[in-house]
């Protein structure tokens, strides 16, 4: 099991960044391969000043190692040793019409004195982040991860999406979420009708769904002419993102705990950010109209897509 997980982050990381680099048409990613003292080690790709991407990472991890104090502690882990892989990746484009995003799936083992699986679980997800809000982006972004939801349990889009809207979230500033979601699970653990195989196929279904669920939003986005005030708005709500990711996190909090790398660990943040005082968009303006967005999750595809919906999203991705 772990041996196809780790075959399958791996061969996920080169198509995405594949597409990504063709989207871009100028940045390539840079991989920095790395060990970890206590055990194992990962792959980690950055891409920066493109023509579309800022700043980005697509990043694997096999790492294992035995069970801290800090551990127990922090994370409520009990067992002698422990196994993590997945792949995580954080994309921040150039142009404020195109949304940040990011991208988690992974896998855990926790084993006994003697070797033996005590737990194992599986987590992940996708959610959007976008800095002005493109009604038929959103919808188009949901759909993708409720159709492959759908395939497994009609019942788990709506929970993982509750999931995701509940879990990016700045508690601290007055419950305002990170961006317009998508869907997040965690410790999904195999049981006698979703064994171990259902739970592994459905993140590879979920990771898979990334690059057409992103892609065509960056290609339509992309060459939209925008101002320094567009770019100022952005740069606002990166410091949002990075106050969640800096505050808030698990991903982060185990990585610190666990004797992470820092440099992929805090890969995730923005490039450039403003942290300026009570600032306040404009009432009715496109910025507040985003900020509204975050400050009460929405259904964006409360039900089917109809036919003319379908057509309306490719014809107007192949405008770009």
């Amino acid at each position: 099991m772990k041996d196809q997980f780790v075959a399958y982050i791996h061969d996920l990381q080169n198509r995405i960044c594949a597409a990504l680099e063709q989207s871009d048409g100028k940045a390539k990613f840079i991989e920095d391969a790395w060990q970890r003292p206590e055990g194992g080690g990962g792959k980690t790709r950055v891409i920066a000043n493109g023509n579309v991407i800022e700043k980005g990472g697509v990043n694997t991890s096999v790492v294992y190692g035995e069970v801290t104090d800090a551990m127990r502690t922090q994370l409520k882990i009990d067992g002698a040793k422990w196994f993590a892989c997945g792949l995580s990746l954080v994309i921040h484009p150039f142009n404020p019409f195109v949304p940040t995003v990011h991208c988690n799936y992974r896998m855990f083992e926790l084993y006994n004195e003697n070797d033996e699986v005590i737990d194992r679980w599986f987590g992940g997800g996708t959610d959007l982040t976008p800095y002005y809000l493109f009604e038929e982006d959103a919808k188009h972004f949901h759909q993708s991860y409720k159709d492959v939801c759908d395939q497994f349990d009609l019942s788990f889009y709506p929970k993982f999406k509750e999931v995701c809207d509940n879990y990016f979230v700045n508690a601290h500033r007055n419950n305002e979420r990170r961006g317009i979601g998508g869907i997040f699970y965690d410790y999904q653990r195999p049981s006698e009708t979703q064994d171990v195989n259902f739970w592994l196929n459905f993140a590879k279904a979920c990771g898979d769904a990334f690059i057409p669920a992103y892609v065509p939003i960056v290609e339509k986005r992309k060459l939209m002419p925008f101002t320094s005030e567009n770019k100022h708005w952005q740069e606002i709500r990166r410091g949002r993102y990075t106050e969640f990711n800096l505050v808030h996190d698990r991903g982060t909090i185990f990585g610190l705990k666990t004797n992470g790398r820092i440099e992929s660990i805090l890969m995730s943040l923005p490039p450039t950010v403003r942290f300026e005082y009570n600032y306040q968009p404009v009432p009715g303006s496109e910025e507040d109209k985003l900020l509204q967005a975050c400050l009460h999750p929405r259904e964006w595809v409360a039900s089917e897509p109809t036919e003319e919906d379908r057509l309306n999203w490719a014809r107007n991705a192949n405008k770009c």
